[in-house]
């Protein structure tokens, strides 16, 4: 079974997400903050990172960062799930690492597509 971290400081959120995903077979993993974030990547290796950018203690960009000077990371798909919508915050999200951006509010088949896609 592959596993999915989602980070995200907003429990409804993170509640959204897991409903859609757990019915198609993934485990999924939480974490409220972006250093929870980055202790439940090292220690659960998850196969897929769905991670908020405004969060407490560690914003989004700084966890994708580290986790991509982490070998074990490099290739790990980092998916931005983001309201920040900006002109230019897509590249930005790309540039740091992630391996693709989603803003808020997200499709739902989207979203399944595109997990299936990188895993």
């Amino acid at each position: 079974m592959k596993r999915i971290l989602i980070a995200d400081d907003q429990p409804v959120g993170r509640e959204l997400l897991r409903t859609v995903l757990e019915p198609c077979g993934y485990e999924i993993l939480e974490a409220a903050d972006g250093q929870a974030a980055l202790e439940t990547a090292a220690a659960a290796l998850p196969d897929l990172i769905l991670l908020d950018i405004h969060m407490p203690h560690r914003d989004g960009v700084s966890v994708v960062t580290e986790l991509r000077r982490d070998p074990r990371f490099a290739s790990t798909p980092v998916i931005a799930v983001t309201a920040t919508a900006m002109k230019g915050d897509r590249q930005k999200g790309l540039d740091a690492g992630f391996t693709e951006y989603l803003t808020k509010p997200i499709s739902i088949a989207g979203l399944r597509q595109m997990i299936a896609r990188f895993l």
